[in-house]
């Protein structure tokens, strides 16, 4: 039977509630019945603080992502080596695997594919993980690690996508001896260590 919260305990209620149900079923199957149940809150409730299915997963998905886009500018901007910046990064896709962000994004980018309202929300939260990327690129230059003919938006784009297609890749079950998909992602970052050393 539904308990009574108030206030903002409401809202963060429904929102791990939702978390939950994400990662356990996926988009397609959340229903916001489900999410009500998980938070011991009246269904209606949930379009009263959210609206809409949709609505309720993607605050969920900003709200993580306004967390995560702090704790990665906070990593560059300490004064340590863009190798060793990379190598926090890698620490942490591996945190957010292991916390569910990654689905969450995940199913929300497939979801946007059919949706423009969804799409255009993932898009903005993909911009800003943009952006950081494009700090730590510029940083880089700036240390004197070159990139040929790529831009600096040639490489954030690339490494944006390495990173996205690499998760998509490994909640599909395709990591493996053959597809070491975060080990290479690392020794990325061991290849940025020799090029500083070099550089330096």
């Amino acid at each position: 039977m539904p308990t009574t919260i108030t206030g903002s305990a409401t809202s963060d209620a429904i929102l791990s509630a939702a978390r939950d149900c994400l990662l356990e079923s996926g988009f397609a199957a959340l229903t916001t019945r489900k999410v009500a149940e998980g938070a011991g809150v009246p269904l209606s409730q949930i379009h009263y603080h959210f609206g809409s299915k949709s609505a309720l997963v993607l605050q969920l998905l900003q709200a993580e992502t306004a967390r995560l886009l702090d704790r990665q500018g906070a990593l560059f901007a300490r004064e340590i080596p863009v190798s060793q910046r990379w190598a926090v990064a890698c620490d942490y896709l591996d945190e957010d695997l292991q916390s569910g962000y990654v689905r969450v994004l995940q199913e929300m980018l497939a979801a946007g594919w059919s949706s423009e309202v969804i799409g255009g929300e993932v898009r903005a939260v993909l911009t800003g993980w943009i952006g950081v990327i494009l700090d730590l690129v510029r940083d880089a230059e700036s240390v004197g690690i070159r990139f040929g003919p790529l831009s600096t938006r040639d490489v954030a784009a690339l490494v944006a996508a390495a990173f996205t297609g690499a998760e998509a890749m490994i909640l599909l079950g395709m990591e493996s001896d053959d597809m070491p998909l975060r080990g290479a992602l690392r020794r990325i970052g061991s290849t940025l260590e020799a090029v500083e050393a070099g550089a330096a």
